[in-house]
């Protein structure tokens, strides 16, 4: 694994795409904080740029540092989740603009996957996490169902759990400054 953290870390400081496996699925990847990089990810996945991504963290200390107000409640939810929950939240800070929302909110997930949460523990910015599809088609179940389209799109493909089924998408729940809870995906 670490032979594979590092190859990735060197694709994520020169701006480039990587596909890796994630608590959740495939994801494509990138530096956060890097407009280009997430323009390319925009490009490759053919997804306007008002739809914004999400990001992983590797723990609610970094989630601190992009999340200026942090309701709360957030730390139950994602205490008490059962599943992988990527929680959407107002004003995030120190990222990328276009990868932010029209609204200005922006997803974040604390990773619990060994590979991912190294990865951005290393990195010390958070890494983009898009499901590794075009927009509009099906979200692969497995490494074998990622589209030749996108394996060629990106910088690096890491070489793990390529023989494991994806897990499920994250769950996905708006929270706002003003109390407001809205589930956006189960």
């Amino acid at each position: 694994m670490k032979e594979e953290i590092f190859k990735a870390l060197e694709v994520l400081k020169k701006g480039g795409l990587i596909l890796y496996p994630t608590d959740t699925v495939w994801g494509i990847g990138c530096d956060a904080t890097n407009p280009e990089a997430i323009a390319k990810v925009y490009a490759l996945k053919k997804r306007v740029e008002t739809k914004s991504l999400i990001c992983l963290v590797h723990d609610f200390k970094m989630l601190n540092q992009f999340v200026e107000d942090i309701p709360e409640v957030a730390y139950d939810i994602l205490k008490y989740a059962e599943k992988p929950t990527t929680i959407v939240y107002d004003d995030p800070i120190r990222i990328a603009e276009n990868i932010v929302a029209p609204d200005n909110t922006l997803g974040f997930r604390v990773t619990d996957d060994a590979f991912s949460k190294n990865l951005v523990r290393k990195f010390r910015w958070p890494v983009v996490a898009t499901s590794a599809n075009v927009s509009g088609q099906k979200t692969p179940k497995s490494f074998k169902d990622i589209s030749q389209e996108i394996l060629d799109g990106v910088d690096y493909v890491v070489n793990l759990n390529r023989n494991k089924p994806s897990g499920k998408p994250s769950a996905i729940i708006k929270l706002s400054k003003d109390g407001g809870v809205k589930i956006i995906r189960k």
